[in-house]
């Protein structure tokens, strides 16, 4: 399986002859990530996590890929897509998608944890988020530190930076996972300097609990 990284918490991942897409938000390069995608599978409705006009202009475009997404965000992407919602022999395109299911995604297993976004402020209500186990390897927990139970994946990507995280947040997620190898997402809004300060802390700590920190730059591919 290839993971290949894109800006912030945009991942594409190839398993055999299947391609899925996690989250092309509006950070990150969508037309090159969703090109030639199968499956796009979205966490949850935040612009950084879907981009609202460049993912519904590439849907257009490539009309046999399906996505995947919490209820309220798959009935917006069908009122946005209308006719375009269902695919060349007329099958729908846009699934919903809850916590503790599992997808069978042309043969690749997806397995789904969570239900909703990391606490922002009491004040702001907070959204449906789902987080994706791919192959019981590589897990993508969106805008959520939810552990998957009763698994532990070989990968995870790890939330590095969010209004709503702070870096204690980050390290004892890495630890309660206890994947061995973690590479970093939603890293944006992250100076030079501000992913050497965290980076440095994560790397350190994370290592002493046995998982490897790895960082990868937008456009990297991996094995995992």
């Amino acid at each position: 399986m290839k993971l290949t990284k894109f800006t912030h918490s945009c991942v594409r991942v190839q398993c055999a002859d299947t391609v899925i897409v996690i989250d092309p938000g509006n950070f990150s390069e969508v037309e090159e990530a969703m090109t030639g995608a199968d499956h796009v599978l979205i966490t949850h409705t935040h612009p950084d996590h879907l981009d609202p006009e460049r993912v519904p202009a590439r849907l257009r475009e490539q009309p046999d890929t399906t996505v995947w997404a919490p209820g309220p965000v798959a009935a917006h992407l069908r009122e946005d897509l209308a006719g375009a919602a269902v695919d060349s022999e007329g099958r729908p395109r846009i699934h919903d998608v809850e916590a503790d299911g599992e997808l069978d995604l042309g043969g690749v297993r997806v397995q789904t944890f969570g239900g909703q976004h990391a606490l922002i402020h009491p004040l702001v209500r907070t959204v449906d988020n789902v987080g994706y186990l791919i192959e019981g390897k590589l897990f993508h927990p969106g805008d959520s530190f939810v552990v998957p139970h009763g698994i532990t994946p070989t990968t995870v990507l790890v939330p590095l930076h969010a209004p709503w995280s702070k870096m204690s947040e980050v390290i004892d997620f890495l630890i309660a996972v206890g994947a061995p190898t973690a590479y970093q997402i939603h890293d944006a809004l992250l100076s030079a300097n501000g992913f050497g300060i965290v980076e440095k802390q994560v790397t350190r700590f994370a290592g002493k609990y046995g998982t490897q920190y790895v960082h990868l730059d937008p456009g990297t591919t991996v094995e995992v």
